[in-house]
């Protein structure tokens, strides 16, 4: 059973791509995005660009009748950022594809510090959906 799990943990750091960031040694939340949840999300991209399109089709805003593309472009943030935080059943599927691809032992750091690392997660994917809202509508 145990080298199930470690295979499985290597595959998954395998599959990471490298992410710059700042060296942290201080806070170790901000350690823990950096070097888990940042190369989780880079890998997760194409899926949470997909999930957000798939959002924003079912509730008519999306396509030649959806208001989303019209928007501009602070009120298109604002209902990224509105949508992600607040609707929990979404926000909890966005969460659970990053959770999705910890290892064992990030599981294991998650769950000590979970609120804070959760609201980093759902910061991270904001940020990330925010910047590339010209995929989302394209």
């Amino acid at each position: 059973m145990h080298d199930t799990s470690q295979n499985r943990d290597e595959g998954l750091l395998a599959l990471r791509p490298e992410v710059a960031t700042e060296p942290t040694t201080s806070n170790p939340a901000e350690a823990f995005q950096n070097g888990t949840l940042r190369p989780i999300l880079k890998l997760q991209n194409e899926l949470v660009l997909g999930l957000f399109r798939d959002y924003l089709t079912k509730r008519k805003q999306l396509g030649l009748e959806g208001r989303f593309a019209r928007l501009p472009r602070p009120e298109q943030e604002a209902y990224i950022d509105h949508s992600v935080r607040t609707d929990q059943k979404f926000k909890n599927l966005l969460v659970g594809v990053v959770i999705g691809q910890f290892t064992t032992g990030e599981w294991t750091a998650f769950r000590i510090d979970e609120a804070e690392l959760t609201r980093r997660t759902v910061q991270l994917i904001v940020q990330r959906l925010c910047s590339q809202i010209d995929l989302l509508v394209h």
